[in-house]
C-alpha cells in the first residue's frame, strides 16, 4: 500500500503510549529537542524543534546523537 500525503508517519501509524514515557523537550543552546534518555543517564536527540533553517544544517544536532548536558 502506498500513501501519498503530507502527513507525519506518526499520525498515520500511531505507535503505544508507552514509547513516548521516557521523552522529554528541553532546551540547548537556545534551541527546543524531543529527547530520549537512555541507560547512561545521556539524552538521545529524537526531533528537533526550531523554526530556523541554518539549525538543521548543523551536524551536531542530528536524530541519534547524544547531547552532553
Amino acid at each position: 500500500m502506498i500513501l501519498y500525503t503530507s502527513m507525519p508517519q506518526e499520525h498515520i501509524f500511531p505507535m503505544e503510549s508507552t514509547a513516548y514515557e521516557n521523552q522529554q523537550t528541553i532546551e540547548y543552546n537556545g534551541i527546543s529537542f524531543v529527547v530520549m534518555e537512555n541507560a547512561q543517564k545521556q539524552y538521545q536527540i529524537v526531533r528537533m524543534l526550531s523554526t530556523n533553517p541554518q539549525d538543521y544544517l548543523n551536524s551536531e544536532y542530528i536524530p541519534g546523537q547524544i547531547l552532553s548536558l
